[in-house]
């Protein structure tokens, strides 16, 4: 039961992030992209810049903040799928790479508050 709770609030906050970081003026190019080495939740374009966007969502900072949960082996790893990505889905590298995440307090009543932190590398 559990776990399909925490699924849900992942995908509530997905959609959040999506949507907001659209009416900043981003396009979505893929959501939840998996490949062996792992998964990007968001895969968008700002401009020229390709954008692998880590979605963290909570609903209670009982156990943190969303922001502790991705550490400098979370952000080389998204690195490293945003390059395979851009290569199996665009055929060369875009001329930049850019990792965001997105923070999503959602605690069930009023609106969530989300956060977008830009380049975290």
């Amino acid at each position: 039961m559990v776990g399909l709770r925490n699924q849900a609030v992942g995908a509530y906050g997905e959609r959040v992030a999506a949507r907001y970081l659209a009416d900043l003026g981003m396009s979505v190019l893929e959501r939840n992209w998996r490949c062996s080495e792992g998964e990007l939740d968001l895969v968008m374009r700002d401009g020229d810049v390709l954008v692998a966007c880590e979605v963290k969502t909570r609903s209670t900072e009982t156990y943190g903040s969303p922001h502790e949960a991705v550490a400098a082996d979370k952000l080389d790893r998204l690195q490293r799928l945003a390059v395979r990505w851009a290569a199996e889905r665009l055929g060369n590298p875009p001329p930049a790479i850019r990792i965001d995440l997105v923070a999503v307090l959602a605690r069930g009543h009023g609106a969530a508050q989300v956060e977008h932190v830009r380049g975290l590398l």
